[in-house]
């Protein structure tokens, strides 16, 4: 650039605009490098899908995050697996478990976790009103057998059930679908996306780790923060995103206020640079404490 301001010449042009894509290549590099920093970021990820108040509406609102999340995972090359759905009484889901695999899965993911908020004009409202919905999404790493968690055998309550899910010839055919209720906490677990008991139990004790581990470490963090002094909200369920289809289109990160107006695109799974904002506002906020 300094050459340019003496000779203006296509081939120093050309040498310029080639070595500043290096240079932004290597800062995105850089910059993820800064920000997938976590202990756990390149775990896996296990999403957890509930639905809030309001009967139907919010039922197929957490269907619709988990169909989010799945078009998420296929662009940004995870695989997936829907580990356990309980179908809602007339549309969506009462509950799912979805398991997102890959380099870095839970370094993005962790991202999306809290409540998502959804407004729009209502298919199951015969008057065409608009109605508010809200669904939460738990994301957690995953944790297999070799992650030392102490798991007392006498403490587990494992009982089989036939799967309720896509499963081609062994749909309530055979009981390969799992349920662990870890009794000291209440955790319950359950997964029935593999064809064998065996399969389906040690996806459902990763999933037992995982919840036992994330239950620590908020035990540990709220225990770090009573001796502190600090007054804040550390629960899961914080608010973190509205998704507006009506009257205006319009997709809003309430942390980091990073907004796009095309909801359909968002719902299809393009959501990176909602993630890559929250990364970039969470690496700054870390930084601040320091």
């Amino acid at each position: 650039m300094e050459y340019l301001k003496e000779e203006d010449e296509e081939g120093i042009h050309s040498e310029c605009e080639t070595l500043l894509g290096r240079l932004s290549k290597e800062m995105n590099i850089f910059q993820k490098n800064l920000f997938f920093s976590g202990p756990y970021d390149n775990q896996n990820a296990i999403l957890e899908f509930h639905p809030g108040a309001g009967g139907t509406e919010a039922h197929d609102w957490a269907s619709m995050l988990l169909r989010m999340y799945t078009r998420y995972a296929e662009l940004a090359g995870f695989s997936y697996k829907i580990l356990d759905i309980l179908e809602g009484e007339e549309a969506g889901i009462s509950s799912a478990t979805l398991l997102v695999s890959g380099k870095m899965a839970y370094g993005n993911l962790r991202s999306e976790n809290g409540v998502h908020r959804l407004v729009r004009f209502s298919p199951f409202d015969a008057s065409g009103g608009r109605h508010t919905s809200f669904a939460s999404v738990s994301v957690i790493p995953e944790f297999d057998q070799s992650i030392a968690i102490d798991i007392n055998p006498a403490d587990l309550q494992i009982d089989t059930y036939h799967s309720s899910g896509a499963g081609g010839q062994n749909v309530n055919k055979t009981e390969s679908a799992v349920r662990i209720t870890h009794k000291p906490t209440g955790i319950v677990v359950s997964c029935q996306v593999e064809r064998s008991q065996m399969q389906n139990k040690e996806l459902a004790m990763n999933m037992l780790r995982s919840k036992l581990f994330q239950l620590e470490e908020k035990k540990r963090q709220e225990e770090k923060e009573k001796i502190g002094g600090v007054k804040k909200d550390i629960s899961f369920s914080s608010q973190i995103r509205s998704y507006v289809f009506c009257p205006y289109t319009l997709v809003k990160d309430l942390r980091t206020d990073y907004s796009e107006t095309n909801v359909q695109s968002v719902m299809d799974g393009n959501i990176q640079n909602f993630i890559d904002s929250y990364l970039r506002y969470d690496f700054m906020e870390k930084m601040k404490k320091k």
